[in-house]
């Protein structure tokens, strides 16, 4: 019984740590160094200028992205689960099969940044400037909401946020 306790013990911690963030990855990001494949878990990444960076692969599920400039980033792959994009500024990035579910891109500038195949259900598009994106899709914006003031390429459509 206590080796039963022990190797469940054992186990449980040892899956906690392959699902906490990693403070040594979250500082190399924070001082502009691309980390792709990285455990950005909650990373603090607010009002950086992170230009050019590649954190695709990436972890940054619940992240914050508030107010940060990442023109010509990478995050292809990435989970963005839940993160806060708010009123940061991603021209030319690339979010090719990114996970964007419930995030927050409220008043984010996405000028050429590429959405093809990114998962947008649940997230908030208020504001946000995405008239040039490209791959972006009915069906993604179907699954995602918005306002009147949120800019979609010619013919496509947002939901309301309720």
């Amino acid at each position: 019984m206590v080796r039963l306790i022990l190797a469940l013990t054992a186990l449980v911690a040892t899956s906690g740590l392959a699902q906490a963030q990693d403070a040594g990855q979250i500082a190399r990001v924070q001082a502009g160094q691309s980390c792709p494949g990285c455990n950005l878990f909650q990373a603090e990444l607010a009002y950086r200028d992170l230009p050019g960076i590649d954190v695709s692969g990436a972890r940054l599920r619940q992240a914050n992205l508030a107010l940060v400039t990442m023109n010509r980033a990478r995050f292809d792959g990435t989970d963005l689960s839940v993160a806060n994009l708010f009123g940061g500024r991603f021209t030319g990035a690339s979010f090719r099969n990114a996970n964007l579910s419930r995030a927050n891109l409220v008043g984010a500038h996405f000028g050429s940044a590429d959405f093809s195949g990114a998962d947008l259900s649940g997230a908030t598009l208020s504001g946000a400037e995405m008239e040039r994106v490209r791959g972006l899709t009915q069906a993604q914006l179907s699954a995602a909401c918005g306002d009147n003031s949120t800019q979609l390429p010619a013919g496509l459509t947002l939901p309301a946020c309720r």
